[in-house]
């Protein structure tokens, strides 16, 4: 599932290899849910306060991505639970930033100078599809703009379809805990078992459901 913004007048015009992407992830922890990856080039000048999505509150990164998505070119890779079980998550992460990529690629009618992915390691060699110069940057989203944005597209974008999929399945808490392997939804797992979102590959999951079984 890819999602990205719409043409609009006021973002200006890139010429190829005249912009660079930055790309983050959300999502490669929890016990539930899709793993998200965002892609940002970011305008000029750009939106101010830009962070590690972590470190800020949720109402400024709520600011922030509404800045972002107005003014800047973005796209998100989205790669569900299933794929994650099949690829394992590192490689569904590799094909979330590759998605994300590929679509803003597609907006920006040209490829960028270079791809700066948070982390250690990008899915240059990881993945068919990936054709760009990367450079991996650790703890890229705290130093680098770019990955920053990126970094709030991918956590208010996953943290929505959380929000989505706890009204569906309220019993997880996943409102609050986004998937994550809290106490609430560790005691919610015993007391109810594995939902068709969670991810049957990670440990606790995969126990929990051969216990069931016995």
């Amino acid at each position: 599932m890819l999602t990205h913004n719409p043409a609009m007048v006021s973002i200006p015009v890139f010429r190829a290899a005249d912009y660079v992407i930055g790309v983050d992830e959300a999502g490669r922890g929890p016990l539930a849910g899709p793993v998200v990856a965002a892609a940002v080039v970011l305008c000029k000048p750009r939106p101010a306060g830009l962070d590690d999505s972590k470190k800020l509150s949720r109402e400024r990164r709520a600011s922030l991505e509404a800045s972002i998505k107005r003014r800047c070119r973005w796209a998100v890779g989205v790669v569900d639970v299933e794929d994650i079980d099949r690829l394992n998550i590192f490689g569904a992460t590799m094909l979330a930033m590759s998605l994300a990529v590929q679509s803003l690629c597609e907006q920006m009618e040209g490829a960028p100078r270079e791809v700066l992915v948070d982390g250690n390691l990008t899915p240059a060699g990881r993945r068919a599809e990936w054709c760009w110069k990367a450079r991996a940057i650790v703890g890229g989203d705290a130093i680098e703009p770019c990955i920053s944005a990126a970094s709030i597209i991918a956590k208010e974008h996953r943290d929505r379809l959380m929000r989505d999929l706890a009204a569906v399945h309220p019993h997880y808490g996943w409102e609050r805990n986004a998937g994550y392997g809290t106490p609430e939804h560790l005691d919610a797992l015993r007391r109810h078992g594995p939902c068709a979102h969670h991810r049957r590959s990670f440990a606790p999951v995969a126990q929990l459901h051969l216990e069931l079984e016995a």
